[in-house]
Parts: C-alpha cells; sequence; structure tokens
C-alpha cells in the first residue's frame, strides 16, 4: 500500500511539472516577441531545438525503428499538423495574448470527444454533451470578450487560437494510434523535425539578441522536450485520466502568469468563458 501510495505522489509530481513547464509557453513566448521575432521564427526554433533532442534521446536509447507506411505517416502529418499548431498557437499569442491563446488551444478535448464519435464510434453520454456545451459557449464567450491584451479584436489572432485547437485535437489521435509501437521520443523526433523542416521556409532567421535566445531555450527545452518527458514518465505511475485531471493545471497557471507579468486581462465575459472551458474539459476528464 505504502508503495502504491509513493507511485501515486510521484506521478503527481511528474505532471503537475509537465503542466507547469507548459504554462510558462505563452509568457516566454510573448518575450520572444518583444526581443523583435516574428511567430514563424519561434516556432521554427521551438521544433527545430526539441526535436533535436528528442533525437538524440531516441538514438541513445536504441535509434529509430519506423519504417515504410508508419514513417511515412509520422513525417507528413510533423510536416502539416503539428507546424500548422505551433505557428498558430504563436500567431494567436502575439496578436490576441498568450492567455487567449492557451484557452483556446484547450478546446482540443472537445474537439477529441467529437471525432472520437465520427471516427471510433464512441457514444457521446449526458456528460460528454453537457462538456461539448459548455466548451462552445465558453469559447464564443472567450471570443467575443476580444483578446486578453486589452486592444483592439484580432480576428487573426483568435482565428489563430481556434485553428490551434482544432488542429491540436488530431494530435492526441494520432499518437494515440502509434504509442504502443514507437516510443515516445522517436514519435516526437519524426514528427518535430519534419515541422521544422516547413516552419525554416517562414523564418527570416535574424540574429537573435541574448534576451530572445535564452527565451527559446527556455521554450523548446523545458516547456517541449522536458515537459512531454515528464508527462510520459508521469504515466507510468497515474491513469490517462488521472493525469488528464491534473493537467488541468496548464490554463490556470498560464493565464495567472500572462496577467501577473504582461498585465494580461480578460472582461468579465472573458473570465466567464475561461471558467467554461477549462470546466468543460474537467468534466470530460472525470466522466470515468
Amino acid at each position: 500500500m505504502l508503495m502504491k501510495d509513493r507511485g501515486f505522489w510521484v506521478g503527481t509530481a511528474y505532471c503537475v511539472l509537465a503542466a507547469l513547464a507548459w504554462a510558462i509557453i505563452g509568457p516566454i513566448s510573448r518575450i520572444c516577441f518583444a526581443e523583435g521575432m516574428e511567430p514563424a521564427s519561434v516556432a521554427f526554433w521551438r521544433m527545430a531545438i526539441s526535436g533535436l533532442c528528442f533525437l538524440v534521446h531516441a538514438l541513445l536509447r536504441g535509434g529509430i525503428h519506423a519504417r515504410g507506411r508508419d514513417l511515412v505517416s509520422m513525417v507528413l502529418f510533423g510536416a502539416v499538423n503539428v507546424s500548422l499548431v505551433i505557428l498558430s498557437l504563436q500567431i494567436s499569442i502575439q496578436k490576441s495574448g498568450g492567455a487567449i491563446a492557451i484557452i483556446l488551444m484547450f478546446t482540443a478535448p472537445a474537439w477529441v470527444a467529437f471525432f472520437s464519435r465520427i471516427l471510433f464510434h464512441e457514444a457521446i453520454n449526458s456528460a460528454k454533451m453537457t462538456a461539448l456545451l459548455l466548451a462552445m459557449v465558453g469559447t464564443s464567450l472567450v471570443c467575443l470578450s476580444g483578446g486578453s491584451l486589452g486592444e483592439e479584436v484580432s480576428y487573426v489572432g483568435i482565428g489563430c487560437g481556434l485553428l490551434s485547437g482544432f488542429t491540436y485535437a488530431f494530435q492526441f489521435l494520432f499518437f494515440t494510434w502509434y504509442k504502443d509501437r514507437y516510443s515516445t521520443q522517436e514519435l516526437f523526433a519524426v514528427t518535430f523535425l519534419p515541422a521544422a523542416l516547413v516552419l525554416s521556409l517562414f523564418t527570416d532567421f535574424q540574429p537573435l539578441t541574448l534576451h530572445a535566445a535564452g527565451a527559446l531555450l527556455v521554450l523548446s527545452v523545458v516547456s517541449t522536450y522536458v515537459s512531454y518527458f515528464w508527462y510520459g514518465q508521469s504515466l507510468r505511475y497515474l491513469s490517462p485520466v488521472q493525469a488528464a485531471i491534473l493537467g488541468n493545471l496548464e490554463p490556470v497557471v498560464s493565464t495567472l502568469l500572462c496577467w501577473w507579468f504582461w498585465n494580461e486581462n480578460f472582461s468579465f465575459i472573458g473570465w466567464a468563458g475561461c471558467a467554461l472551458v477549462i470546466g468543460s474539459v474537467l468534466l470530460l476528464t472525470l466522466k470515468k
């Protein structure tokens, strides 16, 4: 019993650390923008650095085993989906603010529930239907609030935030399909590096300031490579449902950090929308 309790707390610690590492994506990205970087450049370096970390990790742990159709599908998925998720998220952070970008991206679990019904014929019970309705209402309120920068509404920023959540949902389905056949580090190496290659086409490669370089390292290593490693470790001790519930810390902490460091704030309807979106995800993960 003691060993089981210890495993739970070890898993919880890993999962909380992962959520906290993801939560700083918005604030750290804004440092890059303040240093003159464009969203495509931030997205490129994030994928390139973290992808190389995963590649080295995979090579040290046995190499890349994907071949044939699996390898092609992973490369194409990385080039199309992963690049689109990361780029749209960075544009949303720049145009509408880190807080709204993370909240809109966090609609992904609701999209997963929707597509699971279509692709896998998974039943939508009353809890799921309630969660989907909460997510839609919450997202509408967040969008109507105009963002968290307190400036003129950026429809590009809101649209990119919604796009990041929609496309991110497919990653849950894709990685679930391959997770039992390939290691975590191999999956991310083979998808992140093609994404970096595509994003390089839109990158200006201007010299980086010291602050921008430091922010990029934190964003790539801590908020991407290390965070996914921590999350993978947490799943050794926790069920996916427990991990998903703890993952709800991410948008809450991210929103508070953007408010604290960058003075980002929502109107009343914006905060109400945030609560509904987070509540919908929590309801989805608690349904079991």
